[in-house]
């Protein structure tokens, strides 16, 4: 009796190891153990070869990969829940399916965010600066290092989704008052909930707040959507957090601004040419105007394992001929 052929699956980064092992268990899965970031061509090569893609924001899956005439992919099983790596569209047209991972890293990206929100203000990372880099420490003085208090600030939360009600839910123990901007108003209730004051015009919004979290996707339409014009309305005490996209901020106004002081400073997870990060905003965070990681807002094990599981679960029912339950459209985005 013939043995049924597994579909092949490429996986295009190193995933943790009890995925991987599920991986090979149910499909012919190719894992990129060296887990440096795959070349254009290797990608392209991927979809004329693999029957699914597993893809991560470091990738960019284009029209020109998707559009190859030998292009044998049925699926794009994305490993993130950003897709604005991906020609969702072209790949619809081309009748590929596109699945994300949603509502599994909302709790460690609001973490994060709310670590930068503090981060800034009390100059954490420029205090401990001081001791891991062998800078003299007089010791504990009055007016030493001090920074601003968050409690009874105005918080302006831009993209009001999962993580930015996540957000807000964490602030407002933290004693912030919650203003936010979005397509249109949350839910009464989960306005109420969270005292959440909704601002039709991002202008006006900008213009009064202490503190901006930035928790909205990368789309097209959000391209810039802090833009120099914008970024010239924030007052010039008041600081930008920013653990959604890069591509969301004009970087380079904004570090001109904070180099100016026209803006107190800022808390930053992404970069607008990630993995590149511009050096002058090395030299703004040695001078303690902002707070820089690596991309870590969903960087915890169980995220990354439950991304795993729903990767896998999507696979599996497309493969099953059934709609995965993370299906993608160009309508949704």
């Amino acid at each position: 009796m013939s043995v049924k052929k597994k579909p092949l699956v490429v996986v295009t980064r190193k995933l943790p190891d009890s995925i991987e092992t599920r991986m090979r268990e149910l499909f012919d899965a190719r894992i990129n153990l060296e887990d440096t970031p795959m070349s254009a061509e290797q990608i392209a090569e991927a979809a004329r070869t693999a029957d699914v893609l597993v893809p991560t924001v470091t990738d960019h899956i284009t029209a020109d990969i998707v559009n190859q005439p030998d292009c044998k992919l049925r699926l794009i099983a994305n490993f993130g829940n950003g897709v604005d790596n991906i020609d969702v569209e072209a790949a619809h047209a081309r009748g590929i399916t596109v699945t994300n991972t949603p509502k599994v890293l909302t709790e460690d990206t609001a973490d994060m965010t709310m670590a930068l929100i503090l981060a800034v203000p009390r100059r954490m990372i420029e205090g401990a600066s001081i001791l891991t880099e062998g800078k003299p420490w007089p010791g504990w003085s009055p007016t030493w290092m001090l920074g601003h208090r968050i409690g009874g600030k105005r918080l302006g939360i831009i993209g009001m989704g999962r993580i930015g009600q996540a957000v807000a839910r964490r602030a407002r123990a933290f004693g912030l008052q919650i203003h936010y901007h979005n397509r249109r108003p949350v839910a009464p209730k989960i306005a109420e909930e969270l005292g959440a004051t909704y601002w039709e015009s991002l202008d006006q919004m900008l213009a009064r707040m202490d503190i901006i979290s930035v928790n909205c996707p990368h789309t097209p339409a959000t391209y810039h959507l802090l833009s120099a014009r914008r970024l010239k309305l924030i007052r010039k005490d008041a600081y930008i957090v920013n653990t959604a996209r890069g591509e969301v901020t004009d970087e380079d106004t904004l570090i001109k601004l904070i180099e100016g002081g026209e803006i107190g400073g800022a808390g930053l997870d992404v970069y607008e040419h990630e993995p590149a990060v511009n050096p002058k905003l090395v030299r703004l965070a040695k001078a303690g105007k902002v707070a820089l990681l690596p991309h870590m807002g969903s960087a915890t094990i169980e995220g990354r394992v439950e991304m795993g599981e729903k990767v896998i679960i999507n696979i599996r029912t497309f493969l099953d001929a059934h709609k995965p339950p993370d299906r993608v459209l160009p309508s949704m985005l």
